[in-house]
């Protein structure tokens, strides 16, 4: 259970933070940068669930908001062998319902024929914006496992443990899914398609005597 009595603490005036297991750290840390990210990517899915949407896909949206709460407690939780309390993780059914869900959402849409621009509804563009802060936090939880890895702390506590590699396949499907839902919202009143180059105009060839034009 979570008690929050207070808003403000003071404890993180120098930049330091502590851990889900109290560990401290610094508050750049990208295992910090990870988990802030993922917070940034929820409320990003509120953004998009105040416009009211389909039953369907307010559903899956409210679910997911709540799951990433799951996902945060993960990667603020570093691994160690034989915990006292079972920490929160990411498993691998909450992985597979990503994976159905885009299937499942993406049954009617039309076949892609170039990169879709972000926009179509306001709440479409909020899940786009939500998919890409999805897609740095699977960044910033590569960073971390750069430097600390997967795998337990040692027993001798010469080391913090590592990231769970489910929550960045987690991370991936996520990203995957807010795109499949992004184009849903978005299909109604039509997608908008990347046409490379379009805008251009006509380029000088060298031998133009115009071609010396600024630009």
């Amino acid at each position: 259970m979570v008690t929050i009595s207070r808003v403000y603490t003071r404890t993180g005036d120098a930049g330091r933070t502590r851990l889900s297991d109290l560990s401290e750290t610094g508050k750049t840390d990208p295992r910090v940068e990870a988990y802030g990210d993922v917070d940034e990517a929820n409320s990003h899915l509120g953004v998009a669930l105040a416009y009211g949407l389909e039953p369907e896909v307010q559903e899956v949206l409210e679910h997911l908001q709540n799951e990433l709460f799951d996902l945060g407690a993960d990667l603020s939780t570093p691994l160690v062998e034989h915990p006292e309390h079972e920490p929160l993780r990411m498993v691998a059914d909450s992985v597979q319902r990503l994976e159905r869900w885009c299937d499942e959402f993406s049954e009617d849409l039309p076949v892609l024929r170039s990169f879709v621009l972000p926009g179509g509804t306001p709440a479409a563009a909020a899940l786009h914006v939500a998919r890409t802060v999805t897609r740095r936090a699977e960044r910033r939880a590569w960073a971390a496992v750069a430097v600390y890895g997967t795998d337990p702390a040692p027993a001798d506590g010469s080391a913090p443990g590592g990231l769970n590699p489910l929550a960045l396949t987690y991370l991936n499907r996520l990203s995957d899914l807010l795109f499949v839902l992004a184009r849903r919202l978005a299909v109604p009143d039509g997608e908008t398609l990347w046409v490379p180059g379009s805008g251009r105009g006509r380029r000088p060839a060298a031998a133009d005597p115009e071609a010396d034009v600024a630009g």
